[in-house]
């Protein structure tokens, strides 16, 4: 069994990233400085093309670099550096977001908590204050979970404690030991999106908590590496082929039944309008039935393994009861 010590371990997941980590990377080492507890800097490289690697050996011999032999993805990619870390926290950062120097203080506190699986803090962007995201607040469209809808107090303050549905895979301040025995990132879910929120809804569903830390900053460029890399259609293909994967591992019961029903029409009214790559995603899901039926078998097997075992509507009915009669704003 791997012994985790006292400290932080930050892991970044880079590809062709020299144009963004020589801003983002002093504003880590400042953050975990100013916090003071034992820490290293993984970065995980998917095969960069670029000078990044290099620049960092150069540049920042402290931070251990893993090299991906060929293009993987997200979930391998960051995968690799969270099971090559020693610490007993994880801060799970893209390579395109900057920490503000007390982030890791407005974090910690949460640990505390054993049944903390994670906290996030709140993403501003990379040259304004515009709130890019925050808690992240659940809601059904029939029986899909929507992914997009964020909240925060009206009033914020110290104390306030939010759940979010799922932390943001780009800033994840994680328990190593609970990401570890849930085996890390899906990497069905590769090359990218979703996999957060899939990451985030296991823990939620074998009674674990994540959180939302409004006082906890960074700042974010937007989708600089997915959007370099592929077409509009190709990311859509992926994004609705993930959503499909999340759906059919996590839905059960008669909600999982009315969601693989709800499919015949958005399919229909997609084609409609001219969308085909969702035939594309359609095909993908079904093709790999047997990785859902593996994920769903693991997931089972974990819950057994907890002994606890929560359903989605479970999960959201605990978010929407948290925040009852508070005064919160949604965006």
């Amino acid at each position: 069994m791997h012994v985790l010590k006292p400290g932080i371990s930050v892991v970044i997941p880079n590809y062709n990233g020299i144009g963004l980590l020589p801003e983002i990377l002093p504003t880590v080492f400042n953050a975990l400085q100013e916090q003071g507890l034992a820490h290293e800097v993984i970065v995980s490289d998917d095969c960069s093309t670029d000078a990044s690697v290099s620049w960092l050996e150069a540049h920042y011999p402290m931070v251990h670099i893993i090299k991906n032999p060929v293009n993987r993805g997200f979930s391998p990619t960051i995968n690799a550096g969270i099971f090559a870390s020693q610490y007993a926290f994880i801060l799970l950062l893209n390579s395109d977001v900057k920490l503000s120097r007390d982030y890791f203080s407005r974090l910690i506190p949460y640990m505390d908590d054993p049944d903390c699986f994670g906290v996030m803090g709140r993403i501003v962007g990379w040259d304004d204050d515009i709130m890019q995201d925050a808690a992240k607040y659940p809601t059904f469209h029939g029986a899909k979970i929507k992914t997009s809808g964020n909240y925060y107090m009206a009033e914020p303050s110290g104390h306030d404690r939010l759940y979010s549905m799922y932390l943001s895979g780009a800033n994840a301040f994680v328990s190593a030991e609970k990401i570890r025995m849930m085996g890390g990132f899906n990497e069905l879910f590769a090359p990218y999106y979703v996999e957060d929120f899939e990451l985030s809804l296991r823990a939620w569903r074998l009674g674990w908590a994540c959180y939302y830390e409004h006082g906890a900053v960074c700042r974010h460029r937007l989708s600089v590496t997915i959007k370099s890399k592929s077409s509009k259609a190709a990311i859509n293909t992926v994004y609705y082929r993930n959503k499909m994967f999340m759906h059919s591992i996590h839905l059960d019961g008669w909600l999982r039944v009315a969601w693989h029903l709800q499919l015949i029409p958005e399919t229909m009214i997609r084609l409609l309008s001219g969308r085909f790559y969702y035939l594309k995603s359609l095909s993908y899901f079904f093709s790999h039935q047997n990785e859902v039926r593996k994920a769903r078998q693991g997931f089972l097997a974990l819950a057994i393994q907890t002994g606890r075992k929560y359903s989605v509507k479970d999960v959201v009915k605990r978010i929407h009861l948290s925040v009852s009669g508070k005064q919160i704003k949604r965006f």
